[in-house]
């Protein structure tokens, strides 16, 4: 059995991806995992690991069935949860989506959201409740908001702070994970 510790960031780019292009980088959900690999390159103690950094690299133009399926689903295999990035730039990709389905319905992982688009906690929340809007991003992403009611995940925004306590929470990761339903930081 895989070691367990990574963090599996998923999020959409272009198809097809070349991290090393301009292209890549005009991904704004690329971006925001971007800011993830800063914020641990500049600070050893933020507590993301990331499981894209736990397999060889692949290139895009390799074969879908052979090589890149298999080494998504390898990284997700040796994580503890996903960190899904949901912004209005999400599209529902055959990456994204095997990512999504496979590690939800196939290794149960929890998954953390960071809505890149909202500030600040009351920005989410109408009521202490997710605002309508937050949840219409969820149908960008048809196998994500079909699948959550299996997992716990926890709907953040976008601040690192925030972003660190939920990738220190213990009922966010696999081995110790919550029962399945919708979380928020209320304080």
């Amino acid at each position: 059995m895989a070691y367990r510790n990574g963090n599996y960031a998923a999020f959409y780019v272009a198809e097809p991806f070349v991290e090393s292009t301009l292209g890549a980088y005009a991904t704004k959900d690329f971006l925001y995992y971007q800011l993830l690999r800063a914020w641990k390159s500049t600070d050893s103690s933020f507590p993301f690991n990331d499981s894209h950094n736990k397999t060889y690299n692949v290139r895009d133009d390799s074969d879908w069935e052979t090589t890149l399926k298999p080494r998504l689903r390898e990284r997700l295999r040796n994580s503890k949860n996903i960190v899904l990035f949901l912004s209005a730039n999400t599209v529902n990709s055959r990456a994204l989506r095997e990512e999504i389905d496979y590690g939800i319905n196939n290794q149960e992982l929890p998954v953390i959201v960071i809505y890149p688009e909202y500030a600040t906690k009351e920005s989410l929340l109408t009521n202490g409740y997710l605002k309508d809007s937050v949840k219409s991003l969820w149908d960008k992403l048809p196998i994500f908001r079909d699948s959550m009611s299996k997992v716990p995940t926890l709907h953040i925004h976008l601040e690192k702070s925030i972003i660190e306590r939920a990738l220190n929470n213990t009922n966010f990761m696999l081995s110790t994970k919550r029962d399945a339903d919708i979380y928020i930081y209320k304080s």
